[in-house]
């Protein structure tokens, strides 16, 4: 007959499981670095496979612990040049050095300039006007001193330069004074209870015709400026007519 098994512990011999008994394996050798593959073998059949890896993964983590920390290139000096990796490509184009792009600033069209007002512009450059005429006094004496040859004809457009600026300025206040009194004229008119009309920009190019007549009248240029404009007039129409080709 065969032999009843017995239903007691494992033999004194026999070796205990970490998993299956109390013990956690602290009477067991921790340090698996110096022990042979076959010692390995049979301390896994011995624990087990769980509490195996657990002893190699804690002997593997106190080598690492024994090592000297390494320092991060980052941290140790920011402004060292960046390690680049060998396995990496690096692209056909890439900006070595970064390079801030320059904006033009143009105050003639920039809001931070602010607005434009013709009359406070000219009343804050008014001391300008004395500058111009002491240069033009200063060039009509340079002009007697060179009677002929190529220094007189720079002069001389020089000087005509000047008195057409001097002329575009001149035309330009009278333009103001005269939009200055029809803004006036109509406050007067609102004030008194009246609807507020503005004038279309014929009506005002009209107005400024009108006094420009006045002015060329008053001093006595009025016949020569209605001959260049009828000569200006007539030069225009001869390009219309048709050729004559006898």
């Amino acid at each position: 007959m065969p032999r009843a098994r017995s239903r007691a512990g494992p033999a004194a011999g026999s070796p205990h499981r970490a998993g299956e008994s109390g013990d956690d394996g602290g009477g067991l050798r921790k340090d698996t670095s110096n022990m042979s593959f076959e010692e390995l073998l049979e301390l896994q059949s011995q624990v087990g496979t769980k509490t195996y890896k657990q002893l190699v993964a804690g002997s593997s983590t106190k080598k690492q612990g024994c090592r000297p920390p390494v320092q991060n290139a980052c941290v140790a000096d920011k402004h060292r040049p960046l390690e680049m990796s060998a396995k990496v490509r690096v692209p056909f184009l890439r900006q070595v050095v970064p390079i801030s792009k320059k904006v033009a600033r143009d105050p003639r069209f920039d809001d931070l300039s602010g607005e434009y007002k013709p009359e406070v512009f000219d009343k804050t450059y008014q001391f300008l006007n004395d500058i111009r005429a002491k240069e033009k006094q200063l060039v009509k004496k340079q002009l007697k001193k060179h009677r002929s040859g190529e220094k007189h004809e720079q002069l001389q457009q020089l000087l005509q330069r000047m008195e057409q600026q001097e002329m575009a300025q001149q035309e330009r206040k009278r333009q103001q004074e005269l939009r200055l009194a029809l803004k006036q004229e109509r406050r007067a008119q609102a004030q008194q209870g009246h609807r507020p009309y503005f004038l279309k920009k014929s009506e005002q190019r009209q107005l400024v015709l009108a006094e420009k007549f006045k002015e060329l009248k008053r001093s006595k240029k009025l016949d020569s400026f209605l001959s260049r404009k009828r000569r200006r007039n007539a030069g225009k129409d001869r390009r219309h007519l048709p050729l004559n080709k006898d």
